[in-house]
């Protein structure tokens, strides 16, 4: 599903995208922005003009095309391949898409081991917007990214990061300092990764690593191991299972990534316990015992997205992307199957964030620093498509 845009332009739509410790501030980023608030209306897909995937037009003309041009190696930190938005990163664990004026991708970028937070914008060199002070020993560090559910209000920004002391969710905007929103998340040797998302509801959603304690995750009493659901200000959020508890869900072990359907109908959540990765269906108040599917090869599930006809979920062990069909109903509807994973001159290797950036196009960071086989131009933020073409071709080291 190698994306060649060659000389097109990108058509991109907007895309709308406490325990002791928890800080009181105002919700307000006092007028600082980082870009233009836009006003957030029923998101159209990203559209590049007429792009060949696998040498085959969008467009329904039964005239064959020309095969693809090869896509040249990189070069230092320059990468050829149009898909790609971002070059020279450090192990990109989490992406956030940014809304847009229609004209291209722009996200933000965090780097698990370096808590910096990186703009990324195709066709403009990256730029830091901040860096969190972060913990990044075993598996720690800055883990997950989500904007603010009133954004193109209050220009928020929100992390999940591991300190010297404990996991926590912060919330910053350019030029002000980081805040805390949920401190004292448990801290361990080994389950420090979270995840967040907005839930399209006003409220965030939080997955808690059980920080190497698995009976954490059943342990009403800690916030490990847990699908927390809170207001921006870190409090539980309204409607939860249980009135005044931020627990949405629990059962969880060591989490990759957070994603929900388009219109909200579902959530997914990829999870690795200790002999096996697993996708779990979200329903509030569930203990997550029964997967949608599971993986005992353990390639390493990151991050997600949901494309209406099927689930897209990094790897970032086996170093491809596992296509899940996914049925009218919400289930899992077979097998399913590893695209993007190098051969015939696929992929880019290891992947970490995923954040969509419509129902048709999602994307993506790598984290081949993190012990994959870098290139030149690692680690990247990769546009790639959700409805990928049935070979499953996408992209080139």
């Amino acid at each position: 599903m190698h994306i060649r845009l060659g000389r097109t332009p990108w058509l991109l739509a907007a895309a709308g995208l406490v325990l002791s410790g928890c800080a009181k501030f105002d919700d307000r980023a006092a007028g600082q922005t980082f870009a233009p608030a836009p006003q957030l209306s029923a998101p159209a897909g990203p559209q590049p003009q007429l792009p060949e995937i696998d040498g085959n037009s969008s467009g329904n003309s039964a005239r064959p095309n020309p095969a693809p041009t090869p896509v040249p190696p990189p070069q230092g930190c320059t990468d050829y391949d149009k898909a790609v938005i971002a070059t020279c990163l450090d192990t990109v664990s989490a992406v956030a898409a940014l809304p847009g004026d229609g004209s291209t991708p722009s996200a933000l970028a965090g780097e698990r081991k370096s808590g910096r937070v990186m703009l990324v914008t195709a066709g403009k060199a990256a730029t830091e917007l901040t860096s969190l002070q972060v913990d990044a020993s075993g598996d720690g560090g800055l883990t997950g990214l989500a904007l603010s559910p009133t954004y193109a209000e209050d220009q928020l920004v929100f992390a999940y990061i591991t300190t010297a002391t404990d996991n926590r969710v912060v919330r910053f905007t350019k030029g002000q300092a980081p805040k805390p929103v949920l401190t004292g998340i448990p801290k361990g040797a080994t389950g420090n990764r979270g995840a967040i998302t907005s839930d399209g509801k006003g409220a965030l959603l939080v997955a808690t690593g059980d920080a190497g304690n698995a009976s954490a995750a059943a342990d009403p009493a800690s916030l490990a191991g847990k699908i927390l659901r809170i207001d921006t200000a870190g409090a539980a959020a309204k409607g939860n299972p249980a009135d005044g508890s931020r627990t949405y869900a629990t059962g969880v072990h060591s989490p990759g990534g957070l994603c929900k359907a388009a219109d909200g109908s579902r959530v997914w959540l990829t999870d690795r316990s200790s002999t096996q990765d697993v996708l779990f269906r979200v329903q509030a108040g569930a203990s997550l015992a029964v997967p949608a599917w599971t993986w005992p090869d353990k390639p390493g599930l990151a991050g997600c997205a949901d494309g209406g006809d099927s689930v897209m979920i990094g790897t970032s062990t086996a170093g491809n992307v596992q296509q899940v069909p996914i049925t009218l109903d919400g289930a899992v509807g077979g097998r399913p199957k590893a695209i993007m994973d190098g051969k015939n001159g696929t992929g880019y290797g290891r992947y970490g964030g995923m954040d969509p950036i419509s129902s048709q196009f999602a994307l993506v960071g790598t984290v081949n620093k993190d012990g994959g086989k870098p290139v030149s131009s690692d680690d990247r933020v990769v546009v790639i498509q959700l409805q990928p073409s049935p070979n499953g071709g996408t992209g080139k080291d």
